[in-house]
């Protein structure tokens, strides 16, 4: 018997796993490299188009303009405009981008902090698969 299949109200249940495809393009992308960035930089507050694109080096305007569109569709981000001349876009996390933000910023941060030891890790593979 597995806890999912108890009665017992102290077990805490199991979640099934039969279908992981919801699951699966839901983590695509929030484990997306520019996601990642896009939702680390907003944390702090709205942003417009061109401030991201500098904040969020190497990206470009067409991939953002993709990520942003992924994020607000999926529910991550808003996407306001002001009627002002030239228009102003700004870009916001949500209350469910907000909930998301910690768990990408620890993401972010643990892997600037493990970086030196990753690529390290690399080249190290990298010369036994070149020497073998």
């Amino acid at each position: 018997m597995t806890p999912a299949d108890s009665d017992d109200p102290d077990l805490p249940p199991v979640p099934q796993y039969n279908d992981c495809r919801g699951v699966a393009s839901i983590l695509a992308r929030v484990g997306d490299k520019w996601s990642v960035f896009v939702i680390m930089m907003l944390q702090d507050g709205p942003k417009r188009f061109n401030e991201l694109k500098r904040l969020v080096g190497g990206i470009s305007q067409r991939m953002l303009t993709l990520t942003l569109r992924g994020l607000e569709r999926d529910g991550l981000v808003t996407r306001t405009v002001f009627p002002t001349i030239p228009p102003r876009v700004d870009y916001e996390l949500t209350d469910l981008g907000r909930g998301l933000s910690q768990p990408v910023q620890a993401l972010g941060h643990w892997a600037i902090e493990h970086q030196d030891k990753i690529e390290q890790a690399r080249s190290r593979f990298d010369a036994r698969k070149d020497g073998g």
